[in-house]
Formats: C-alpha cells, sequence, structure tokens
C-alpha cells in the first residue's frame, strides 16, 4: 500500500514538473515571438523613415536592433543602403558585406555590397559579389550591367562582353545597357557593332554629350565622314566643343570641302586656344591653299606658318611639323 502512494506521488510530480516545463517552453516561445515582432515592427519603422529621408532617425532605430540582436543581416543592409544614398561608401561596403555574409542568399546584399566596392574602384572584389548576386538572380539587368562595367574598369572587355549582351537582351529597351555593349565593342575593336550598339542606345535614350562623343569615336576609326560631321553637329547643342569641331574639320577635308574644313577648326581654336591639332588643321588647310594658288596666295602661306607655329608653342614635340615648316620654308 505503501509504494502504491509513493508511486502515485511521484507520478504526480513527475507530471507537475511536465507541465511545468510546458508552461516554461511556452512563456519563452511566446518571448521569443515578442521579441521576432518587435524587431520586425523597429526594421518596418526604420525603413520607413529611410524612405521619407530622415536618415538620421533611421540609422539609430537600425543600430538599436543591432544591441539586441548583432546578426541581423536586413539591419546592416539598412545602414549600408542609407550610406549608399548618401554616396558615403567607405561606410556603406562594412555594413553591407556584413549583410552580404549574413544573408548569402539574399540577391540585395550581394548586389548592394557589389555596388559599393565598384564605387571604391574595388574592381575585382565588386565582380566577385556580383557573380554573387547573379546566382540568386541571372536574369537581373543591374548586375550584369554592373558586372560588364567593373570588367571593363579593369581593361578586360573579352570579359565584360557576354554580361553586357545578356543586360541587353533583358532589357532591349533600355539605353544604359546598350551603351555598356558599345563600350565592350569598343575595347575588343569591333568599331561598327560598337557604333551599332552606341546607335541603339540613342535611340532608347535622351542622347549625352558622352554618347555622342562615343559614337564620334567609332564614326572616326569607320572614315564615316558624312556621319562624323553630322554627329559632330549634333554635338554642339550641348555647347561648344572643341573636339567635336576639329573632328568635322579633319572629315570635311578629306570630303575635299576645304572652306568648310578651315572654319571648322578655326571654330575648334576659338573654343580651346590650346588645342595644338586644330592649329595644325588650320596650319594644313591654308598651306593646301597656297599649294593650290600655285603658291600665289601669300596670305595663305603667312597664316599656315603662324599657325604650325602656335601648335609648336602648346607642343613642341612634334617632329613631323617642324620638317613640314622646314621644307616649305614657313
Amino acid at each position: 500500500m505503501m509504494n502504491l502512494t509513493r508511486n502515485l506521488i511521484l507520478t504526480l510530480l513527475a507530471a507537475n514538473l511536465w507541465l511545468m516545463s510546458c508552461d516554461r517552453n511556452r512563456a519563452e516561445v511566446n518571448a521569443s515571438e515578442e521579441v521576432i515582432q518587435l524587431e520586425e515592427q523597429m526594421l518596418a519603422e526604420a525603413t520607413a523613415k529611410s524612405d521619407e529621408g530622415d536618415y538620421k532617425q533611421a540609422l539609430d532605430l537600425f543600430h538599436r536592433i543591432l544591441e539586441d540582436n548583432p546578426t541581423s543581416g536586413e539591419a546592416y543592409l539598412g545602414i549600408g543602403d542609407i550610406y549608399l544614398e548618401q554616396q558615403d561608401y567607405q561606410r556603406a561596403e562594412p555594413a553591407l558585406g556584413r549583410a552580404a555574409k549574413l544573408e548569402p542568399r539574399n540577391y540585395k546584399a550581394q548586389f548592394q555590397h557589389g555596388l559599393a566596392l565598384q564605387m571604391l574602384d574595388r574592381f575585382l572584389d565588386a565582380i566577385q559579389a556580383y557573380h554573387r548576386a547573379l546566382t540568386i538572380d541571372p536574369d537581373s539587368v543591374e548586375a550584369n550591367r554592373n558586372l560588364a562595367v567593373s570588367y571593363l574598369r579593369l581593361e578586360e572587355p573579352k570579359n565584360a562582353l557576354p554580361f553586357a549582351e545578356r543586360a541587353t537582351q533583358l532589357a532591349a529597351e533600355s539605353g544604359p545597357p546598350w551603351v555598356t555593349l558599345g563600350a565592350a565593342y569598343e575595347g575588343i575593336e569591333n568599331w561598327k557593332l560598337a557604333t551599332d550598339a552606341y546607335v541603339a542606345a540613342s535611340e532608347r535614350m535622351e542622347p549625352t554629350p558622352e554618347l555622342m562623343r562615343n559614337m564620334l569615336r567609332m564614326l572616326v576609326k569607320q572614315k564615316r565622314y558624312r556621319e562624323v560631321i553630322s554627329t559632330s553637329q549634333t554635338l554642339q547643342r550641348f555647347g561648344p566643343d572643341a573636339d567635336a569641331w576639329e573632328r568635322a574639320g579633319w572629315a570635311w577635308f578629306r570630303l575635299g570641302d576645304y572652306d568648310k574644313s578651315l572654319n571648322a577648326y578655326r571654330e575648334a581654336c576659338k573654343v580651346q586656344p590650346e588645342f595644338w591639332q586644330a592649329w595644325n588643321g588650320v596650319g594644313v588647310n591654308r598651306l593646301n591653299a597656297w599649294l593650290l594658288s600655285e603658291q600665289q596666295n601669300q596670305e595663305a602661306f603667312a597664316e599656315s606658318g603662324s599657325a604650325f607655329r602656335e601648335s609648336l608653342r602648346v607642343n613642341g614635340d612634334q617632329p613631323k611639323v617642324l620638317e613640314l615648316m622646314l621644307k616649305y620654308r614657313l
């Protein structure tokens, strides 16, 4: 009888202990859920503050989250995004690097880390980060394009090309990927395909001086003289451009229109008086005029010598110009 009573008491104690354990576990779960819920609320509030431009308050909230949970990848990502927005790449990179390590399958963490590294000119590290981003989202236009740009900055156009091509396939109607593709083709010295890509970009975005200069450079390489002239004229709409005038002068001379060539070279010298190549263009045109006049146009002869001397004043290391002046006694 006593054994039965003792066993009953032990059973009741065990049951009570089990119930107490269940209650404790339930309390711990509830507490854990409350902590998670509170962190999510703070993350949402911090993100909202960041979106509103209240970066100070947002950073305070993100740092408070990290005090309680040092492994919050979302908090590190939020901090990094703010510093990226502020163009403070030195501060952005370590925060985003931490986010990328904590959340290796988070595309945004990998991409944003790559962007910070790229802006710090750490292109090898940026390339690795963009590759990680692409393993998560292979169809990301921005990751493919930025990866191509990073390879181009390392002067590796062959490595850039497949990612530049992929970006244009994914966003065929967007201009910037075509600019990157043009730069990749230019890097491998495929002038025609580079020109085609730059033209495609100009059809899909508002032309910029940089884009038009890229096109001009490729047209010059292919000796497409009339297109060089029209592109040079387009560039002047953005403001006086000495390089564009000089290239137009070169194209007009090749086409045999010496008056327009001379005028273009003179305009280049007006815009940039130290542009020695343009002074050479003036000199060659005036020397040509003197020769075509059977050496009777002394005004042209004198102006030719003056132009060459001005060119040599800016850049004295021009043996061919010196040889020309000695030959014709300019």
